[in-house]
């Protein structure tokens, strides 16, 4: 295993409500030098990803809109971990926030991260069981739609085109394997 390199200066070259873009000058462990920028977490620590079972068989997805590609898009109920919460919790409060359901049982499937090379944001992938019915105000401009859908009619989803989001396509193909494997 290579050694990391050393980060020699970090420098904010802009930011945004949500995001921070760094100029990163490294030395890897040969001496060379290369400057980098990222995309750096804003004052969130992390994000999570739900995948809500309704039963062993039925997964919970949500419509709604996507700024970043203007359209609506059909995926997991997703969300920034706030201060002081832990992954666990945050799923929990966006379930209840996006979908209407809390869960008695959450299981830790995985972590993502997207574009590592990037990006400085890894997303918890968390599967949510036995759910009972909680509704909380969520910050989304508008009802989101729930749409419960069998999870072995996977590839059925991605051909509708609705559903594009690589780490809720992800998941979705991990909590199949995860249940067949039980």
């Amino acid at each position: 295993m290579a050694e990391k390199p050393t980060i020699l200066n970090k420098t904010t070259v802009a930011k945004s409500r949500l995001f921070r873009i760094e100029a990163l000058e490294i030395q890897f462990s040969n001496g060379e030098q290369r400057n980098y920028e990222r995309l750096a977490r804003g004052n969130s620590s992390g994000a999570v990803l739900v995948v809500p079972m309704l039963d062993s068989e039925t997964v919970l997805l949500i419509r709604e809109y996507s700024a970043g590609v203007h359209r609506y898009e059909v995926g997991l109920p997703k969300g920034k971990t706030d201060a002081g919460e832990s992954f666990f919790e945050a799923a929990n409060r966006e379930l209840k926030e996006e979908v209407g359901f809390g869960a008695r049982h959450l299981h830790h499937l995985s972590s993502f991260s997207v574009a590592p090379s990037y990006l400085e944001h890894t997303t918890e992938i968390i599967i949510a069981q036995d759910l009972y019915a909680e509704k909380l105000p969520g910050d989304e401009p508008e009802e989101l739609e729930v749409i419960p859908w069998q999870l072995n009619n996977i590839n059925e989803l991605l051909a509708t085109g609705e559903c594009t989001e690589a780490r809720s396509i992800a998941a979705l193909f991990m909590t199949l394997e995860y249940f067949k494997a039980r």
